[in-house]
This record gives structure tokens, sequence and C-alpha cells, in this order.
């Protein structure tokens, strides 16, 4: 009888939506029980993450053989995590999974950490997608949460910087070895040079600033409901648009030059970074509405803008 196998469990990485969400590359090797990876546009190689957010949804859906699989989206600063709970999972990752959709279903706003392994799914058209099989959960406070921010901008900082040092070398193990990186960060990195190309870490950078803008408390982290608006003098708003007008207005344009992939950048993502960097978000939104009005940005398809 032969000794059945160790399974080495892969260490968790905290990684925001941006940085995984964009991965198209996945990795496994040829054994039964060896890892499958995704491999991220900055060379990461991760089986586990460590991610957090705003929890936005969670659906259930019936299967065939008669059991329910919940599907979520979890909303951190730079963007979108999407998870599915089946009967894969433990009794009390699940249990909490139903007691937070009868929570949202309230309009209660919460803040979720969970650690969850990768997986990449490509549709019948060709498409490619991320989600994430959640493996512990919890629900978080504010302070947890900014503490998850500061790692994770930290652990994104130090990604970058190692991508970044690899460009001094070519794209092969042999180049990449006469460098300080360890044999893991080689093997991410020849993976994702060789199949993304040059990458823009601007909207990288972006997604940093804002995080750790809200963990410092300078930026709010979307957790509570909108305040209802006060009623003050409209002189004293056009005052105050006059005099930031232009600046958002070449902020904006800055924001779409720097993001926009080739497909243009989501509404969303625009006010989000606009915010980031100090405007109120109704007031990038009816600037956003005037520059695609006067033909300074256009709307391919819905909700996403280019510069003309």
């Amino acid at each position: 009888m032969q000794p059945a196998r160790s399974i080495k469990r892969q260490s968790a990485l905290h990684m925001f939506a941006s940085e995984y969400g964009e991965s198209t590359l996945s990795e496994k090797g040829s054994g039964e029980f060896d890892p499958s990876f995704v491999v991220t546009k900055i060379g990461s190689r991760v089986n586990r993450v460590i991610v957090a957010g705003l929890l936005e949804r969670i659906e259930g859906r019936d299967v065939a053989n008669g059991s329910v699989i919940y599907q979520g989206q979890l909303r951190d600063p730079s963007g979108i995590n999407y998870f599915s709970v089946g009967d894969y999972v433990s009794d009390s990752v699940k249990e909490l999974t139903i007691q937070l959709s009868s929570r949202l279903e309230s309009g209660e706003p919460i803040l979720v950490l969970m650690i969850a392994k990768t997986r990449l799914y490509q549709t019948d058209e060709g498409a490619i997608y991320t989600s994430l099989r959640p493996e512990e959960m919890c629900v978080i406070d504010a302070q947890r949460y900014a503490l998850w921010l500061a790692k994770t901008s930290q652990s994104l900082m130090v990604r970058m910087s190692t991508y970044m040092s690899s460009l001094d070398y070519d794209s092969n193990a042999e180049s990449l070895a006469k460098s300080d990186l360890s044999e893991q960060q080689i093997l991410g990195l020849v993976a994702s040079r060789n199949h993304y190309g040059d990458v823009d870490l601007e909207h990288y950078r972006l997604n940093v600033m804002q995080a750790l803008d809200i963990a410092e408390g300078k930026l709010d982290a979307a957790t509570k409901p909108a305040p209802q608006r006060q009623l003050i003098d409209e002189t004293e708003v056009k005052d105050e648009k006059d005099e930031s007008t232009d600046d958002l207005e070449s902020v904006i344009t800055d924001i779409i030059s720097k993001l926009d992939q080739g497909d243009g950048v989501e509404f969303e993502t625009i006010l989000v970074n606009a915010e980031a960097r100090g405007f109120q978000r109704s007031i990038a939104e009816e600037k956003l509405e005037e520059l695609s009005d006067d033909g300074t940005v256009h709307e391919p398809a819905f909700g996403w803008f280019r510069l003309v």
C-alpha cells in the first residue's frame, strides 16, 4: 500500500479586484494533486486570495441535482470580485451566505472578508472570466477593512516593484535567474510577460491611492447609506462648480486616457477615481454628462466612455 501523498496548502495573497479580475491565464501542473494557479498581469501566481469589500449581491440559483448555488459580488475600491458558494464549501460558509442574503434584502451595508480559491472559466464565445470559491468568510467592521486596505495596498506595491525590476531582464527563466527574484516569482513573471505583453501600471497606482485614502478616513468607503441632501444656497453651488469645473474636466479626461485599454472606461470607474482625487461624485457625474453632450467623450457601449 502506497502512502498517501500530502497536499501542500498554498499561501493566500492579499489582492485587489482589479489585479485579479484582469487575469486571463491559468496554470496547472501535470500531477493529479498539483495545484492550479491564476497568473495576473504583473506576475502573481495565485491559488488562494484574501479579499474584502462591500457585499453588493447574493442570489441563489437552483441546479439540476436539486441543490442551490449562491452567486455574489464583493466590491473593493478597485472593482468587483465575483464568487460562488455551492455544496462543496464548508457548512459555516454556506450558513453565513444564506444569512447575508437575507440581510442584504433589508438594504443593510455589509463589509465581508474572505479567503478564497481562485478560478478562471471560459464561455462558449471564448471570453475568460475570474471567479472565487470562498473557503472562509466573515463580516468585518470598518477598522478591520482599513487594515485590509493598507495590507493589500502594500502587497500590490511590492508586486508592482517586482514586476518593474523584472523588465531589466529578458522574459525567460535563464535571464531572470540572474536577478534576486525567487523561483516562484520567476515562474509567474515569465508566464505573465509572455502572455500579456506590456502592462500599464497606472490604474493600479490609482487603486492604491484611493484605498489608502479610504483606510486613512479621507474618503468614504461606501459602507453606509447615502445621507439626505442638505438644502444649500444655489449661488454657493454655482460658485463651487465654476471654480472646479475646469480642473474636473482635465481629471476626467486624464482618467479615461490612462485607463482605456481599447474598450473604454466604465462609468463607475471614472466616478470612483474622480472621488479619489477629491471631487464630489454628483459633480463628477454631471461633468461627465456635459463632456458627453459636447462631444469630448463618447459612449461606444452603455456605461462605457472613450475620448473622442
